[in-house]
């Protein structure tokens, strides 16, 4: 590759990024005011302390933080870390999605999904709730995908109940006690979008990337046994999206051919 193809795949990466941080910037107005059912659109961003309006300058992702060394510009009560790191996060998701995935109308589908993602796991681990328009938007992005992707629609189909189905069951027979209604309906959102086999592969990584987690925080910090599971299914469903088929390609290869 030229000097020059570095460096314009280099501004184009970096441009990926500026645009998961202003996305980003939207995820935090939406984690905040989702559970406290108010508007993410009307209402102008405020300090929590003191109730100042924001200036557009106090607003740039990642830089008002830095600048204005994590505090409001009027009363300098400290900002909470989650903004900058949510910004970051999502900036960088963005920028490894199409590495590991390519340029493809899917990687603008997973962006979309990593963000809705985030905010539903926040929000859940704070809540112990999923809020319903999060999975309907995860939902409506595995019909937008399901749309380019016709030609394997048994597989996405099965998806949608190929994890939730099961989850459902188990919903029922436990009352809501061993898994959550939301946990169900995001299982099935994703698995449309994903199709059953990385539905799959997504639910096993998130049980077993919650329970290892979830028994840490227990001995080190006390935490009490109940878990949300949103953000560890969260992470099930990014990596097994990004990753899914080759630890299938993997699996199957290594366990399933014949001896010899």
């Amino acid at each position: 590759m030229t000097t020059d193809n570095w460096i314009v795949e280099i501004v184009v990466y970096a441009v990926i990024f500026l645009y998961g941080i202003v996305i980003g910037s939207f995820l935090n107005v939406c984690i905040l005011r989702i559970p406290l059912k108010e508007s993410i659109a009307k209402q102008r961003s405020h300090c929590m302390n003191c109730g100042y309006q924001l200036a557009w300058y106090d607003l740039v992702p990642l830089f008002s933080y830095i600048f204005l060394g994590g505090k409001c510009r009027k009363c300098k009560s400290h900002i909470s870390l989650q903004y900058p790191l949510v910004e970051a996060i999502n900036g960088v998701l963005y920028v490894l999605i199409f590495l590991v995935n390519g340029w493809s109308i899917d990687s603008v589908i997973y962006c979309l999904l990593t963000s809705a993602l985030i905010v539903l796991s926040v929000i859940d681990f704070r809540t112990y709730e999923i809020p319903f328009g999060i999975n309907l938007f995860i939902l409506a992005l595995g019909l937008i995908h399901f749309v380019f992707h016709l030609g394997d629609w048994v597989t996405y189909g099965i998806g949608l109940v190929a994890v939730s189905g099961f989850l459902w069951i188990l919903y029922q027979l436990s009352r809501g006690a061993a898994i959550g209604g939301g946990d169900v309906k995001l299982m099935g959102a994703a698995g449309l979008l994903l199709g059953w086999k990385l539905a799959i592969v997504a639910f096993i990584l998130g049980c077993i990337i919650g329970s290892v987690i979830h028994l840490v925080r227990m001995k080190v910090s006390g935490a009490e046994h109940r878990l949300a599971m949103g953000p560890y299914l969260s992470a099930g469903i990014f990596i097994a999206a990004l990753w899914g088929n080759q630890f299938l390609s993997w699996y199957l290869g290594s366990f399933m051919s014949p001896a010899g």
